[in-house]
């Protein structure tokens, strides 16, 4: 049996027209998808709650993974220059020492990675800014 090239073009562009169709519905169907933490982070800063840290850290690269896609909600600031080698003004005059720093509008301040193992400054930043941290 002997399919034609017809057939054959019409086969593919089927085949071409449903895998864009797919692709179109799941990458729509992340859009409407919030992390959990989407909300909290938000809470954080809008109690005035402030993220400082530097792009090398790793604490503080470890604290934006735990957030996932919301760590864009974050207050952060970026306390390193491009080079590495020194620290912003800002930064300078907050006197940050460490990495990452959490700075509340009160001006007391955590200092330690948030992570799976290290809830408790979690526990904190909900505590002090009566945000609700979800389950």
């Amino acid at each position: 049996m002997k399919i034609s090239q017809k057939k054959i073009f019409f086969i593919v562009i089927i085949i071409l027209v449903l895998g864009v169709l797919a692709a179109i519905l799941v990458n729509g169907s992340h859009k409407n998808v919030s992390n959990k933490y989407d909300a909290f982070a938000s809470c954080i800063k809008e109690k005035g709650v402030i993220f400082y840290g530097a792009f090398w850290c790793a604490h503080c690269n470890a604290t934006k993974e735990f957030f996932g896609s919301s760590q864009k909600l974050l207050p952060y600031v970026e306390c390193s220059a491009p080079d590495g080698q020194a620290q912003t003004q800002e930064c300078i005059d907050k006197k940050i020492t460490g990495y990452p720093t959490w700075v509340f509008a009160d001006g007391s301040r955590i200092n330690g990675e948030i992570i799976e193992q290290n809830t408790k400054n979690l526990q904190i930043l909900a505590d002090k800014t009566s945000c609700i941290l979800p389950k």
